[in-house]
């Protein structure tokens, strides 16, 4: 359990540092989208046998076109993620980020059928009062971060999209579910790439190139192996809890190597998200989403 722990807590850590690499990388949000996908599947492809994985066709042939639909919106939801990087710091990407566990407590009465508790409101209306904060008084100077923090919230919609659609998947695991996804993602973004952009890939500088890989092999392939490595042995709660250690080492990373500060307000309005959503986590036991928010 405590081996278990330790991996699960440095997947976090490796998730938490995807904003000083992907931020440094001299490529389009979209182009870094598709070479995350590609070598995040092909790693975990790799991956799956060490792991005593097998993909099984029978359960994911049914489950398919939902599989390509949610893929698809993280593909996309990459890019914005990476596109709020750029005209915001890490930490405003980051909250408005984890703004969709609240999407997902407001959409879930009306897609799900599920109860709208009053816990679950004041959760959602303390984010709201966050994200308030952060936008509003403590975004920082200039339109850039507006647009940044608007790329985050974005990103933080279709990333709700997904785990509300992951709730009508049956019988796969949730290795299997990240393949395909990522994969899919892969898929749907190379002709919309080609269709919309001069591909650059192979003309960046060397730096570029090795976050590029690192971004690739480290913060996806690596990273969701130690995740799945470590969720089969650890309980819910656990994993809700452990899971803050993304967002808010991230925040200390960007403060750390990228010099970006954060107002007293803009920490206030952290707290009422994160514990917004670690609230809502908490008390509703039962497991969200088998993979990472990022």
């Amino acid at each position: 359990m405590k081996n278990s722990k330790t991996i699960y807590l440095f997947a976090m850590l490796i998730f938490g540092s995807i904003g000083l690499f992907a931020k440094n990388i001299d490529l389009s949000s979209g182009q870094i989208a598709l070479v995350r996908g590609v070598i995040g599947t092909s790693f975990l492809l790799v991956a799956c046998p060490l792991m005593k994985q097998k993909l099984s066709w029978e359960s994911i042939r049914p489950n398919l076109i939902l599989l390509i639909i949610s893929g698809s919106a993280i593909g996309f939801n990459w890019i914005l993620m990476f596109e709020a990087y750029k005209y915001t710091t890490i930490a405003n990407a980051t909250l408005s980020y984890y703004f969709a566990p609240v999407f997902v407590m407001f959409l879930s009465p009306f897609i799900l059928k599920e109860r709208l508790t009053v816990t679950k409101t004041m959760c959602i209306l303390g984010a709201i009062l966050g994200m308030f904060l952060i936008v509003g008084i403590g975004g920082g100077e200039g339109k850039n971060h507006i647009i940044g923090i608007s790329y985050g919230l974005s990103a933080a919609v279709l990333y709700a999209s997904v785990v509300i659609m992951n709730k009508f998947l049956k019988g796969l695991s949730g290795i299997e579910t990240t393949i395909i996804q990522i994969g899919s993602a892969s898929i749907v973004l190379l002709p919309y790439i080609l269709l919309t952009e001069k591909v650059q890939v192979f003309q960046i500088d060397q730096r570029s190139f090795l976050f590029l890989l690192t971004l690739g092999i480290i913060h996806t392939g690596l990273a969701y192996l130690l995740y799945f490595t470590a969720i089969r042995k650890l309980k819910g709660q656990t994993i809700a809890v452990f899971s803050y250690t993304d967002p808010i080492s991230a925040i200390i990373m960007s403060s750390i190597f990228l010099q970006e500060e954060l107002t007293l307000l803009q920490v206030f309005g952290g707290v009422l998200i994160l514990g917004a959503t670690f609230l809502s986590e908490i008390y509703d036991r039962r497991k969200i989403s088998e993979a990472p928010i990022i």
